[in-house]
């Protein structure tokens, strides 16, 4: 039974140990000890039924916090000179989590609990814990000290030489949102933690729960419990949270709306690194080719639609070239239909609920020229809670001069659900379509589809986007396990997945000069008589 296997770090049952009788119960771990704080929050519901199914607590009481927060040293829990035997000991760690995780029960078992918290597709759902598990192979054993590789130089003089480290926070804080509950805080705690950092961690208590149970299998892996907190609260009382220690705080790690980022960055004194809002772009380039019409169709509706488009990296505009325009967007509309809230290809929308997404549709619509693709109405809910959002797929085409005109602020405003601008465009509109690109203000991820080198260059070379997928095949999400995952063109951005995304994200540069060995001869100052 998959609660047997897993009963030792588990205390919530997916399947059947949520009730209106016995709900999940969500817990505190601050100070190596777990505890349940009061009162419940009675605002999330059960995204499916409406019900109440977890406890989640509103934890008022900061002080266990504030003081374990205090606990770590600027010099981090271990550096290249400090405790080093922890790189090996995290590697273990890696190795007998990673080995959970592909147990099929343990597997599954997770996968049910993040559809529970965030209702998405099987594959979406297990997407995640797969990208989880091999983000744990890749370090595994010695992956973990590899990432505290340091270089040196010789010096001027024999006993000389200048070293360089990759040298921890300390205190450091991860903000971590709903769409990806398993995914997102896993990866970036982790790293906070292979490179010497003690993290506090705070998720979206409407799915906090999954990054719980992933601790509570760490520590049975082995990480002491000491090492991190976690807590489950508000965002106005975690920004509390942050103004108590914000001389403290040597770093926060925040994923989600690029307004929030902002307010997290001014609290703390612009000691962040985000992973913002992505108003993500897909550009289908002048070569057509009919064999590859029904794969780029089907692409675009998985980048556009999965999640419900609740993905950072999700398809927000498409710009497709007059060449395509007649064959491809036929096959949008009828990719789209398919969804179905039954196997939630398309499901609850958690931060949009349908006025809010009925008044976004409305205004592009008033744009002079936009006509609606696609969608454009609530679906049939069943018992989705009206504080959840439940959307047709839908697409609004509109003149490219629109976007790049007085409606731009409109135009590339990202809504948050299964919701996308398609715009066409021909040879003569490059120039003022790569203009745009560089008016946005977001840079997460983009979409080259071209198999064209000198058109792939064009847009490349002008444009600034942190993972860009170019290629026949390319896409605007992707699991970053194997590839480096975040925005560019803003010196806080932050990355995940990689070596260097663990580094950049996690550590910053200490160099140490040597300098030993006899007195030198042509000391200038004479000795003191």
């Amino acid at each position: 039974m998959i609660q047997k296997k897993i009963s030792v770090f588990a205390t919530l049952d997916p399947f059947d140990g949520m009730t209106d009788t016995s709900p999940g119960r969500a817990m505190n771990l601050v100070g190596g000890s777990w505890s349940f704080a009061k009162p419940v929050r009675q605002d999330i519901p059960d995204p499916m039924t409406g019900k109440h199914f977890i406890d989640v607590p509103e934890t008022e009481d900061l002080g266990p916090f504030l003081a374990s927060f205090a606990s770590c040293p600027k010099t981090g829990l271990h550096n290249p000179m400090k405790n080093t035997d922890r790189y090996v000991h995290l590697g273990k760690v890696c190795a007998r989590a990673a080995a959970l995780l592909a147990d099929e029960d343990v597997e599954a078992w997770f996968t049910k609990l993040i559809q529970r918290v965030m209702p998405k597709s099987w594959q979406q759902c297990l997407n995640e814990v797969v990208v989880t598990r091999v983000f744990l192979e890749n370090f595994a054993g010695d992956g973990v000290r590899f990432l505290g590789r340091g270089f040196s130089n010789p010096g001027d003089t024999t006993g000389q030489e200048s070293r360089g480290y990759r040298w921890p926070f300390g205190p450091v804080v991860v903000i971590a949102p709903f769409n990806f509950p398993l995914e997102i805080p896993a990866l970036q705690t982790l790293g906070a933690l292979f490179m010497g950092n003690r993290p506090l961690v705070k998720v979206d208590s409407k799915v906090s729960i999954v990054f719980e149970q992933f601790l509570r299998l760490l520590v049975h892996c082995g990480l002491s419990p000491y090492d991190t907190d976690l807590i489950h609260c508000r965002g106005t009382r975690m920004g509390e949270l942050l103004d108590a220690v914000r001389n403290r705080v040597r770093m926060v790690q925040f994923t989600g709306s690029s307004e929030v980022a902002e307010t997290v960055a001014r609290q703390v004194n612009g000691t962040v690194r985000l992973e913002d809002a992505g108003f993500d772009w897909k550009i289908i380039g002048p070569d057509f080719d009919q064999r590859w019409l029904d794969y780029v169709a089907w692409q675009s509706d998985e980048d556009a639609y999965n999640a419900s488009g609740q993905k950072c990296s999700a398809q927000s505009i498409l710009f497709v070239h007059d060449n395509w325009s007649d064959a491809l967007l036929p096959k949008l509309g009828t990719l789209a239909a398919r969804r179905m809230l039954a196997d939630l290809s398309i499901g609850p929308v958690l931060s949009w609920n349908d006025a809010r997404i009925k008044k976004h549709v409305d205004a592009v619509l008033e744009v002079p020229g936009a006509e609606l693709l696609f969608g454009g109405s609530p679906i049939a809910r069943g018992d989705i809670p009206d504080c959840y959002g439940a959307y047709e797929p839908t697409a609004v085409r509109v003149p490219l001069d629109a976007v790049c005109g007085q409606h731009f602020d409109l135009l590339t405003t990202e809504l948050f659900g299964p919701f996308q601008i398609v715009s066409s465009y021909s040879d003569g509109d490059i120039p003022e379509l790569l203009t745009l690109l560089e008016r946005m203000s977001q840079h997460l991820t983009a979409a080259v589809v071209s198999a064209d080198p000198v058109f792939q260059n064009r847009v490349l070379s002008s444009t600034v986007n942190g993972t860009t997928y170019c290629g026949m095949r390319a896409r605007t999400t992707g699991a970053p396990q194997n590839h480096w995952f975040g925005p560019a063109g803003d010196p806080r951005a932050a990355g995940i997945g990689t070596p260097e995304a663990i580094v950049s994200t996690w550590s910053g540069h200490r160099e140490i000069i040597m300098d030993q060995g006899e007195l030198p001869d042509d000391w200038p100052i004479p000795p003191l008589r």
